[in-house]
């Protein structure tokens, strides 16, 4: 059974400029711009079902037992399902599987799955599912990460999901001048524009296909298998729209009650998650706090950093390790750094789970390090953007792990950049207009009682795993009647893979109408879509499948006129050879011929980070800096982003359009993570997990945002030698907005988001 509403693959017409290096649209702009484009929560099949999840109400409580009998007999409910009905034992999760798909013997965070039900209609599944009895018996949670290193375990696995000691030169070594700081970065949800949605659909074979916006197809299904007691042949994962992804874009608490309750009642099933859901059941940034110790010269120079962080991975690991080793390899920043004690550690607690967000690691880091560097410029009477000129890191480098940096690494030209970019221009003389105040149209602030001020700061972030992370794709590229299909099992979740796949090939091939066909678990594995992965990986791997058809297009060609395939090109749809004597149109050279190859990208591998955090751990580095222009009302300490300047190294620009878009996205979230975006948890319970409880920063909140370089320096071992593109603003723009309100206010801003308070008054 097909549901209906599946997205249609199928690009617009042709554009005018093809290949690499033009804006092509995106083949399904249209449809989303008109609002038809068919998300997974608008997919149906013949004799749907709803589902609910019931979710626990409680961070930390044991099950003395569940009860569903009363939900059972309630007219219209077709099934009820607990932990007794996956296979014992069986755990799911991310990177590391360690949490149950359905509560057993105890719950341990607020909004854990318990039970699931499926119905006639969603009203009756979510009264089913709050008829279900929990004999819950409250425990006290473990909610401040310094408590759970003494607290009893709280997991199996116990409470320290992972510690790195860094030790690099000589720990004994002090400098001249020494700063010290004590930094708090809080809990950002991805808050995807549209919750998550799922389609169950039963198979004769007593298997299911469920249709999902997923980003990982391939581990999804291999967790569902493993819970279902099935063979992963008899589990299909078909992906649909995607309606936004910063991260892992799929609760599995969602999508193994649908393959459940569709094999149990033999009908399709179907949830669509409500927002409060939605907040509850996926993954949030690490809440982290750092302590530093920077040591310098009195010329400024940094000879050493300590820095102790604790990061707060939630109840289960999931890749809670992962954003560790980023944090502590970064924890310096984008610095020349001869000496680093750096030590590192992750737990569980009962706070809701983290996972994986866009610039995990990277981002809390990157606020306290720079809040450092503006301490250390006050503490030495220097101008903070030439402090940082002084120390910045460049290619041929050594992080503090070790690893030198091979990639371009053009850091002091990126400051140098938002340094010399025009300041924008202050309020005119005389009456200021209202929305010029930080407190917006209706403000109550007074224009006097504002200052200006202006901040810097510079990061970086990894592309691709790290650590000895397999990183593979692998992609099919075919040719009939001059069109051309991709089949690749990258999920384009906004970051443009699917546009980028089209370039490539009318780039290669010289093919105007290519078609990427629709994402689903028969393919290939390509693996998540995260820090720039796809444009790496499965691009590399379209662009070596194009190549070996385009290879099998000239051979006869090439033979027939007693040359080398070398000697012939192609471009605009032509085929032409060095001397001309060979020239016809692709078209021509295909007719009648059905091409086709399949080729994997693997990138070099990394190794993991060794005992005292040494190791090659990072395929390659992308880098920004940021300048934050900010108004602050001293005596509301309301804030206003007056303007943001970016520069970043992208190693080369595939498409213009795409690529501002993925930057000013990636600035406009770090401006929600500086100044609102908080999903506050009070013992362990989250409060108001909707969008008017989480402030997420909207049109009228958004900066500015200046584009002012973008360096191309290709990456030589990467495909086309692009970086990764929105990952590095949103970690580098929350430190620079800290900085502007530093330097506006001179008070301490070392805690994310910022708070009124902070920004209240002068020092």
């Amino acid at each position: 059974m097909t549901p209906v509403g599946v997205p249609s693959a199928r690009p617009p017409a042709a554009a005018a400029s093809l290949g690499m290096g033009v804006s092509l649209r995106s083949a399904d702009a249209d449809a989303k711009a008109q609002g038809v484009f068919p998300y997974t929560a608008d997919l149906w099949a013949e004799g749907l079902l709803w589902a609910a999840v019931l979710r626990s109400p409680y961070p930390r409580a044991r099950i003395a037992g569940i009860d569903t009998t009363e939900a059972e007999a309630l007219p219209g409910v077709r099934a009820v399902v607990t932990h007794r009905d996956v296979v014992e034992g069986s755990t799911i999760g991310r990177t590391v599987a360690d949490r149950p798909p359905f509560a057993a013997d105890c719950v341990r965070y607020h909004g854990e799955p318990v039970a699931a039900v499926a119905a006639d209609h969603p009203d009756t599944a979510r009264l089913a599912a709050a008829a279900i009895v929990v004999e819950y018996e409250p425990l006290e949670p473990v909610t401040d990460p310094e408590q759970s290193f003494e607290a009893e375990p709280l997991h199996p696995d116990g409470n320290l999901i992972r510690h790195i000691p860094l030790r690099s030169g000589d720990p004994g070594t002090t400098g001249d001048v020494i700063v010290e700081g004590l930094y708090r970065i809080g809990r950002q949800d991805p808050a995807p524009i549209g919750a998550e949605a799922g389609l169950a659909v039963p198979r004769p074979d007593g298997g299911v296909e469920v249709y999902t916006g997923a980003t990982d197809p391939h581990t999804d299904r291999d967790r569902l298998a493993d819970c279902l007691g099935l063979d992963t042949e008899h589990v299909k994962i078909y992906v649909t729209g995607v309606p936004g992804a910063l991260g892992d874009r799929e609760d599995l608490g969602v999508l193994l009650p649908l393959a459940l309750l569709a094999i149990r009642t033999g009908c399709p099933v179907k949830l669509a998650a409500t927002r409060e859901e939605s907040f509850l059941g996926h993954a949030h940034r690490h809440p982290t706090m750092l302590r530093y110790r920077h040591h310098a010269d009195t010329d400024g120079k940094l000879v050493k950093v300590e820095a102790e962080l604790l990061m707060d991975g939630g109840a289960y690991a999931d890749d809670s390790a992962e954003a560790l080793a980023a944090a502590v390899s970064f924890a310096a920043g984008p610095y020349v750094v001869p000496h680093a004690v750096i030590d590192g550690w992750v737990v569980r607690t009962n706070n809701p789970p983290a996972g994986h967000v866009r610039g995990e690691g990277a981002m809390q880091v990157c606020a306290a390090y720079e809040g450092q560097m503006d301490k250390l410029a006050v503490r030495l009477g220097m101008d903070p953007a030439d402090l940082r000129a002084r120390n910045v890191l460049g290619t041929g480098d050594t992080l503090p792990t070790g690893q030198t940096v091979t990639c371009p690494a053009p850091v002091a030209e990126l400051l140098q950049a938002v340094r010399e970019a025009p300041l924008p221009a202050l309020p005119k003389e005389g009456p200021v207009e209202d929305w010029l105040l930080p407190g917006g149209p209706e403000g109550a602030g007074e224009p006097g009682a504002v200052r200006r001020g202006v901040g810097y700061a510079l990061g970086m972030v990894h592309m691709l795993g790290a650590e000895g992370a397999d990183e593979v794709s692998t992609a099919t590229v075919k040719v009939e009647g001059a069109v051309a299909t991709v089949l690749c099992a990258a999920v384009e979740t906004g970051q443009g893979f699917t546009t980028l796949a089209r370039q490539i090939v009318q780039d290669v091939l010289g093919l105007e109408e290519v078609h990427v066909a629709s994402v689903d678990t028969d393919q290939p594995p390509a693996g998540p879509g995260c820090r720039g992965r796809h444009t790496w990986v499965s691009g590399g791997a379209v662009e070596r499948a194009a190549k070996m058809v385009r290879t099998q297009l000239l051979q006869p060609l090439a033979a027939k006129f007693g040359m080398s395939v070398e000697l012939l090109s192609i471009a605009d749809g032509k085929i032409t050879s060095y001397d001309g004597v060979l020239s016809t149109t692709v078209s021509e050279a295909l007719e009648g011929k059905e091409l086709w190859a399949t080729a994997q990208c693997r990138p070099h591998p990394t190794e993991p980070l060794s005992e005292t955090g040494q190791g090659d751990a990072f395929v390659g580095l992308a880098f920004a800096a940021v300048r934050a222009v900010v108004d602050v009302d001293i005596e509301l300490g309301s804030v206003r982003v007056v303007e943001m300047a970016l520069a970043q190294d992208v190693g080369r620009v595939l498409n213009p359009d795409q690529l501002r878009a993925r930057l000013e996205a990636g600035v406009t979230q770090g401006v929600g993570a500086a100044l609102s975006e908080h999903l506050r948890v009070t013992r362990g319970m989250v409060r108001r997990p909707d969008l008017a409880g989480y402030a997420l920063p909207t049109a009228l909140d958004a900066p500015v945002i200046r584009v002012v370089k973008l360096l191309e320096e290709p990456d030589v071992v990467a495909p086309f030698g692009a970086k990764s593109a929105s990952a590095a603003p949103l970690v580098v723009s929350p430190a620079a907005v800290a900085a502007a309100v530093r330097a506006a206010t001179g008070r301490p801003v070392n805690r994310l988001p910022i708070r009124p308070q902070a920004a209240v008054g002068t020092a």
